[in-house]
């Protein structure tokens, strides 16, 4: 039996503005609520034109596939960081000021998700690509295909994407989920990539986390949003 579901939400993007060429990045994984139905995470780097830190936290809704009211929260420092600092310090100031965050929703950092998938070094694609992984506790085997367009070039620039996944049973059942929205332009987005997927401890929830490259003048930048399905 083939069971379709479209989630049409616009996913949830991570936004910085006034990013410097070559700006990169970090993702961090911050738990999920008690029954999975929330999710936190971040993401904090550099900006390379004036090595000034920067971070941004998120609160998604899982089945939602969007933010919780709220959460969308960032930080810029107003001075470059120091020799030997990788700008990570703005983030745990994001956390340590927005705690009531977490608590509201149960969130506990020690929660983080269970990988499914880890892109290896070196693996991309600019126009999709096919991944597959197993969730071996509940014997689930899932394919998922990333979908992506783009239309415009230089500063009109604008590309969409979405995920398709299916998921098959020992018992011979398949599922089918489309994940995403295509009618989302993003602006400058050159390309997405599946960096990791994983899951709640229930294994309900299910997290794409997608590697974005955007335009800047010097080379891409990199920044990070989440697709979400809840089982």
């Amino acid at each position: 039996m083939l069971k379709k579901t479209f989630l049409t939400a616009a996913g949830v993007l991570i936004i910085c503005v006034g990013l410097w060429a070559g700006d990169t990045a970090s993702f961090v994984d911050l738990g999920f609520s008690p029954n999975g139905g929330v999710y936190m995470f971040g993401q904090y780097g550099v900006r390379s034109g004036t090595l000034k830190p920067w971070a941004d936290l998120f609160m998604v809704d899982v089945a939602r596939n969007d933010f919780v009211s709220g959460g969308k929260v960032s930080y810029a420092h107003d001075s470059p960081i120091s020799p030997g600092q990788d700008g990570s310090g703005a983030l745990y100031r994001l956390i340590a000021e927005n705690a009531g965050l977490a608590s509201r929703y149960g969130v506990s950092f020690s929660g983080q998700g269970q990988p499914l998938y880890i892109a290896l070094d070196g693996e991309d694609s600019l126009f999709g690509e096919t991944i597959e992984f197993r969730y071996f506790e509940s014997g689930k085997f899932y394919r998922a295909k990333l979908v992506s367009s783009t239309e415009g070039s230089g500063q009109y620039l604008r590309s969409s994407f979405y995920i398709n996944l299916e998921c098959s049973s020992d018992d011979g059942r398949r599922e089918s989920y489309t994940i995403g929205d295509m009618s989302v332009k993003r602006q400058g987005v050159i390309s997405y990539h599946i960096k990791k997927v994983i899951t709640d401890s229930g294994g309900d929830s299910i997290v794409f986390v997608i590697e974005m490259r955007r335009q800047a003048e010097g080379g891409p930048d990199i920044r990070y949003m989440v697709e979400t399905l809840r089982l």
